[in-house]
């Protein structure tokens, strides 16, 4: 029997996103960009109902291409809230836009988003050793400066606690259960084991 992250068993979609990319570390800024545009609009909400309406934020947001977005103006924003698709949410639909924007700034200052990004964790995945779930975190020391300097840059809906489920999902920390399958697999030789300061329940993105 296949031992997974206790909080993938919802469904089947969630078992799949759970075995095929959660933790797995991103190097492509299209994808590094949906993660991005999907935990903005996790917040306050269960990645459950995200991962059913991917596809719909998919098309709302032309493939999550970030130079498409940045494009968007006030007719896109009324033309999201009358999507059905997606989470019509005015103040997240808005902050995505500026995020597109600020991400195509960071591009032009870094020559990627990537090259930005995992500064935070020095290049190298974050590999934790917890045993349940109630050790994972629901933000670090990485996360707050993520966070941080996101929001100084001009990015919006990027709390710590965002941005942590953000770096689990772009594979910038390993957050599965050391009895996970997908631990090890994605561990690599040398594990660094730490434990972020700020403890909740469940924050897979």
């Amino acid at each position: 029997m296949i031992r997974r992250c206790d909080w993938c068993e919802t469904n089947d979609l969630m078992r799949r996103y759970h075995d095929t990319e959660w933790g797995v570390p991103v190097h492509d800024d299209r994808r590094h960009f949906e993660f991005l545009v999907l935990d903005t609009f996790q917040a306050g909400l269960s990645w459950n109902i995200i991962l059913q309406k991917r596809e719909g934020f998919r098309s709302a947001f032309a493939g999550f291409d970030p130079q498409a977005v940045a494009r968007f103006g006030a007719e896109d924003i009324e033309r999201l809230l009358g999507d059905t698709g997606i989470v019509r949410n005015r103040r997240k639909i808005e902050a995505t836009l500026r995020n597109a924007r600020a991400f195509l700034d960071l591009q032009a200052r870094f020559g990627s988003f990537d090259a930005f990004v995992w500064r935070f964790v020095e290049g190298a995945p974050i590999v934790h050793r917890f045993e349940t779930p109630s050790e994972l975190p629901a933000e670090s020391v990485q996360s707050q400066a993520m966070s941080k300097e996101l929001k100084r840059l001009g990015f919006g809906f990027v709390g710590s606690t965002t941005c942590y489920a953000y770096m689990q999902a772009a594979g910038m920390i390993n957050d599965h259960l050391v009895g996970c399958f997908r631990h090890e697999e994605l561990a690599g030789p040398a594990p660094v084991t730490g434990r972020p300061r700020a403890r909740s329940g469940r924050r897979a993105s």
